[in-house]
């Protein structure tokens, strides 16, 4: 839930890390000593406060739980960003602004992927020297380990994406680690010496390395592993390591002393200690934000309720940055709790809906613009459309009562889910509801918690259809920069899991599958572009999602901390990997 094009350079020097004309830490104060604003927007332009200085606690903060601290079973963006502090996959992302932040580099391997077999075989070589927090070597076998635990045993690790059991070679006869007690593991995972690993898959993936920078790749020790409670002890790979860790409640990391400096060309491993609070209420968030105590570790901005004030006072909205993220707020509409399964039904849903209203419920236009597309316009495939157009974007009910008849029904009653702890979501749901019931589409709100909200609720395709869930609130940011990266974990039918699913439709349409393999596995990339743009027509003729606004951010910046950037890697958040805190 992730990331425009590749431009993947083999390694960047520390220095490359702060842009020229940045403003630095040292020299941003005014005349009475206290920091001055780089201005709203500083963030999404450059590095605000770059600095090397050493020293002090970063803490995050956040209103839920996140999904799981286990690099090989998370699924959102803030945690694929977070969790290379203590997890190095074998490819990242760049620190820098905006579209910058999508510069893929590597991180654990020593250069980017070597392919051949026109693109069906990928070979990375390990940097010298790696290891983890006790001094034992890091080796491409607890690379190979660490995809298959997260892939091949979703009975046990189910939050993380599963690319790599989709694409390996025999990668649907594996039955992953705990299961296999044989040290051979699966075979199209090569690993001929202690630093190189092979990865054999069974079609040409044109962007392989871009999924090796999934935190998948992030080593882990065999030995050490635990199956779903190795996220009470996660041995670091990364520049910092667990100190505590208490589930549902904090997180506190301190130094790893066993990183080093020359096998991590990214890292500066800057603060003292890095804390994460968690179940802290949205507002205090937001006081604690403004006043330069702690970072929105979700990255999903100001609330409502605080946005008004931000925005007027001049000097709060200097510390604030209102980014795109490559991503898409939208409804599913769930094919396979009736009506849905019928075509005109989910066509009135869509017609039904007045968008402006959901956007003013999100907040405003800072917020983000009505869409009419599966991709969002930062994401290469996009192309303007709008099939369901309707004036100004405010619905219409005739079309929509007229396609209910065509579906043979005058009324439905369903029930729409939501996040309980996102209040724009719920705002958001509320709107609808309110457009749908114009209509005779009867919608009951069911909020669920956003930790859980796909392991236990809205992922779980049994659950939703015996609660009679026919519309499903979600966001969605690409896993990488291509249309491939932000439609395959949402349209494919093989994406479909029994939990952990974001295929929330659940719509397995034979074309959309077809034209999905067949993008990845095309060299050129203006030809792959095209047939994403096809795969987006495609999906919206069959209404199986409704677009609701291309989401925008509106972050407050803390301005007690160094190093500030938001990037396009992390559907604009701040970049974690190098936060330090300034001088007092």
């Amino acid at each position: 839930m992730r990331r425009s094009a590749l431009a993947a350079i083999a390694a960047i020097g520390s220095a490359s890390l702060f842009l020229a004309g940045c403003s630095k830490a040292d020299d941003n104060k005014n005349e009475n000593g206290n920091t001055k604003s780089a201005g709203a927007n500083a963030a999404t332009k450059g590095i605000v406060n770059v600095s090397d200085k050493k020293g002090g606690t970063v803490t995050y903060e956040m209103a839920d739980v996140p999904d799981s601290f286990d690099p090989g079973n998370t699924y959102y963006a803030y945690m694929y960003n977070l969790s290379r502090l203590w997890a190095r996959p074998l490819m990242t992302f760049k620190p820098g602004a905006g579209q910058e932040g999508n510069t893929l580099v590597p991180d654990l391997a020593a250069g980017k992927g070597v392919p051949s077999d026109g693109g069906k075989t990928w070979t990375y070589k390990l940097r010298s020297g790696l290891k983890y927090e006790d001094g034992s070597p890091i080796t491409s076998k607890d690379v190979k380990y660490a995809v298959e635990r997260s892939n091949f045993a979703r009975d046990v690790l189910s939050l993380g994406p599963n690319y790599f059991q989709q694409f390996l070679a025999g990668g649907d006869k594996y039955k992953g680690p705990y299961k296999d007690k044989s040290d051979k593991g699966l075979s199209s995972i090569q690993t001929p010496d202690d630093t190189t690993i092979v990865f054999h898959l069974k079609q040409a993936f044109q962007e392989f390395d871009y999924l090796v920078a999934a935190p998948q790749t992030a080593p882990v020790p065999k030995a050490k592993d635990t199956g779903v409670d190795y996220v009470k002890h996660i041995v670091s790979s990364g520049s910092y390591k667990f100190q505590s860790y208490d589930d549902g409640k904090q997180a506190v990391l301190v130094r790893n002393e066993n990183w080093d400096a020359k096998t991590d060309p990214l890292r500066k491993q800057l603060p003292d200690k890095i804390v994460v609070n968690l179940k802290v209420n949205p507002e205090k968030i937001d006081q604690d934000v403004m006043a330069g105590d702690a970072i929105d570790l979700a990255g999903t901005g100001v609330q409502a309720s605080t946005q008004a004030d931000v925005l007027t006072d001049p000097a709060k909205k200097a510390n604030t940055d209102n980014t795109y993220g490559g991503r898409l707020v939208y409804m599913a509409i769930n094919t396979k709790v009736k009506p849905f399964d019928k075509v005109e039904c989910r066509k009135a849903v869509q017609y039904a809906i007045d968008k402006v209203s959901v956007q003013t419920a999100e907040g405003g236009p800072i917020r983000g613009d009505v869409a009419s597309t599966v991709l969002p316009p930062d994401i290469p495939g996009y192309s303007k459309s709008d099939v369901y157009a309707t004036s100004g974007s405010k619905g219409d009910a005739a079309k929509a009562k007229d396609l209910l008849k065509a579906c043979g029904k005058s009324s439905i009653s369903t029930n729409i889910s939501a996040r309980s702890d996102r209040p724009q979501e719920i705002d958001a749901a509320t709107a609808i509801i309110n457009s749908l019931k114009k209509v005779g589409i009867n919608a009951s709100l069911k909020q669920y918690p956003s930790g859980k909200y796909f392991t236990d609720y809205a992922g779980v395709p049994k659950f939703t259809e015996k609660q009679n869930i026919g519309l499903i609130m979600m966001q969605w940011g690409a896993d990488w920069p291509s249309g491939y990266g932000f439609l395959q974990q949402i349209l494919n039918g093989k994406a479909i899991s029994q939990s952990g699913n974001t295929n929330l439709s659940q719509y397995n349409n034979k074309d959309v599958n077809e034209l999905l393999g067949k993008a990845i596995g095309t060299q050129d990339t203006n030809e792959r572009n095209t047939l994403y743009t096809q795969i987006d027509k495609k999906t919206m003729d069959d209404a199986v999602l409704v677009p609701l606004t291309y989401f925008k951010v509106l972050l407050g910046r803390p301005q007690s901390y160094t190093n500030l950037v938001s990037t396009a890697a992390f559907s604009g958040q701040y970049d974690y990997l190098n936060i330090g805190v300034a001088s007092k």
